[in-house]
C-alpha cells in the first residue's frame, strides 16, 4: 500500500521564510521535494533543463498559492551554477536549502561502458553536486539554519549490474556528504544524504515486480512524497544535530 500525498493543509511551516534551491527540480523526485518545502513554506527554486516542464510544475506551485520560481540549469555547467548564484542572490541574498538531486542514469555492463558515457554520467551526478556546493556556500553561510541533501542510491553502497558509472557517482556522494558536513559544520551548515531505493515514477509506475522490488521487504517502489518527506526532515530545525550522515529510504533493502 502506497502513502496518500501530503497536502499544505496537513503540514506545519517548519520551513517558513527559508530560501531552497532544488536541482532536477521539473519533474519526479526533485518536484515532489519542491512541492513538500513549499507546503511547509519554503521559497523554492526549482532549476533544471527540462525548460518546459520546469516552468510548468512551477506555475502549478504558484497557482496554489506557494512562492516558486523555475531557472534553467545544467548542474555540470560552472557558468549556471553562477547564474543561479547571481539569481538568489538578487532576489533573496541568502540561500538556506540546497537539494542537490539532479541526476542521470545509465545501464551498461562495464566492459561496453564508453569513457564519454561514464565521464557524463559522473559530471552530472557527483560533479554537478560538488559545483552546487562550492558555488552556493557563501550564500549558505548568510542562510539560517542552513542544510544541505545529497541524493546518493542504494547503489552507492551497495553496486549493481550495469550500473558502474551511476553507482560509482552516487558511492561517491557519500564522501562528497561525509567532507562537506566536516568542513562546513563551523559555519553551522549541515549537509546530509538522502539514500533512497526503488522509487515509483511514470516510467515503471506499471512494473510493480521489476528493479528491485523482489528485494525489496516492503515489497514495493518508494512513492515520491515519501522521499520529500525525508528531505523535508533533513533541512528542518528537526533534524538540527544531524549532519554527516545518510538517510536511507529503501523500504528494507540494505537489510536483507
Amino acid at each position: 500500500m502506497t502513502p496518500t500525498p501530503h497536502t499544505g493543509d496537513t503540514l506545519t511551516h517548519r520551513l517558513s521564510g527559508r530560501v531552497a534551491l532544488i536541482t532536477g527540480g521539473a519533474r519526479g523526485q526533485g518536484a515532489a521535494h519542491a512541492y513538500r518545502l513549499a507546503s511547509e513554506g519554503a521559497v523554492v527554486f526549482l532549476a533544471d533543463v527540462l525548460d518546459e516542464d520546469g516552468a510548468r510544475t512551477a506555475e502549478e506551485l504558484r497557482s496554489k498559492g506557494f512562492d516558486a520560481t523555475y531557472l534553467h540549469l545544467d548542474v555540470s555547467s560552472p557558468d549556471d551554477w553562477q547564474a543561479a548564484h547571481r539569481l538568489v542572490d538578487d532576489k533573496h541574498d541568502r540561500l538556506d536549502i540546497l537539494v542537490n538531486n539532479a541526476g542521470i542514469v545509465d545501464v551498461t555492463n562495464l566492459e561496453d561502458l564508453a569513457l564519454d558515457t561514464w565521464n557524463r554520467v559522473l559530471s552530472v551526478n557527483l560533479t554537478g553536486a560538488f559545483l552546487g556546493l562550492k558555488t552556493m556556500i557563501p550564500l549558505l553561510r548568510k542562510g539560517t539554519g542552513s542544510a544541505v541533501v545529497n541524493t546518493s542510491s542504494i547503489f552507492g553502497p551497495s553496486g549493481a549490474i550495469g550500473y558502474a558509472a551511476y553507482a560509482a557517482s552516487k558511492a561517491g556522494m557519500l564522501g562528497l556528504t561525509r567532507t562537506a558536513a566536516l568542513e562546513l559544520a563551523p559555519d553551522g551548515i549541515r549537509v546530509n544524504a538522502l539514500v533512497p531505493g526503488g522509487v515509483s515514477t511514470p516510467i515503471n509506475a506499471q512494473e510493480a515486480q521489476g528493479g528491485v522490488v523482489p528485494e525489496t521487504p516492503l515489497g514495493r517502489r518508494a512513492d515520491v512524497t515519501e522521499l520529500a518527506a525525508a528531505v523535508a526532515y533533513l533541512v528542518s530545525d528537526d533534524a538540527s544535530f544531524v549532519t554527516g550522515t545518510e538517510l536511507v529510504v529503501d523500504g528494507g533493502f540494505r537489510t536483507r
